[in-house]
């Protein structure tokens, strides 16, 4: 091959990135069979592309997990589901063993999806995150799973995980690199955190508030950083 052909192509070949392994399996394929037509049609009644970017909220009061899927430079809820079960009520999870959820600012990558579970599909949150590590919280396979059972994840039932797992696993084939998952006590409101002014995790919440609100007023999740052991944002651009 002549060189200046070498020296065009090498630098396309370098400029298109590969797209992600995801795991899966028969179960996870045959259950995407099913139901995945279905959430096309919803999406398109509900206004929204079913090749879109998607982003998860977790609240623990009053116990839903939202689905949100961008819509021009804006993301739009399609769905909240109700959280069948988690353990340990508020406050984030600090050690192995402690039976609690945690809260907070989490990432899914491909890698992260569970097909084969125990408790029918599961999804890796990525704790322990930046902020868990600087603080030295410890723990580990923390999920959003099915079967409506749990000590420290959030359950499901079959059916929500079924759809969950199945929005998850279609944004990651369609490029996207990474799902942001926020996962809060309880809407993080001026009123609402004046209700629990005398708990101990006060100041945790109070450092989560900063990215709750910035999604509030702008519909697209934040950038998340940790700096100095605490959370920092920006808005998306």
């Amino acid at each position: 091959m002549p060189k200046f052909l070498i020296a065009l192509i090498i630098p396309m070949l370098l400029a298109v990135s590969p797209k992600a392994v995801i795991p899966d399996s028969a179960r996870a394929a045959n259950i995407r069979a099913k139901i995945w037509p279905q959430l096309q049609n919803d999406l398109k009644a509900a206004g929204l592309r079913d090749d879109q970017p998607i982003y998860l909220r977790i609240f623990k009061i009053p116990g839903t997990l939202e689905v949100w899927v961008q819509s021009g430079k804006q993301y739009k809820l399609f769905r909240q589901y109700l959280v069948c079960f988690y353990s340990g009520g508020l406050g984030t999870k600090t050690r192995n063993g402690d039976g609690k959820c945690p809260e907070g600012y989490y990432t899914i990558t491909p890698g992260q999806l569970q097909p084969v579970s125990n408790y029918h599909l599961a999804i890796n949150i990525g704790y322990p995150n930046t902020y868990d590590r600087q603080h030295g919280y410890t723990g580990d396979a923390i999920m959003i799973h099915g079967d409506c059972v749990s000590i420290g994840c959030y359950a499901m039932t079959d059916p929500k995980i079924e759809e969950i797992y199945t929005l998850v696993y279609e944004a990651f084939q369609h490029r996207q690199k990474a799902v942001q998952v926020s996962i809060y006590p309880f809407k993080l409101t001026n009123a609402t955190l004046d209700t629990y002014s005398e708990w101990s995790t006060i100041p945790f919440w109070e450092g989560l508030k900063p990215g709750y609100d910035l999604f509030e007023r702008t519909h697209v999740p934040p950038v998340v950083t940790v700096v100095d052991k605490h959370y920092a944002f920006a808005a998306s651009r």
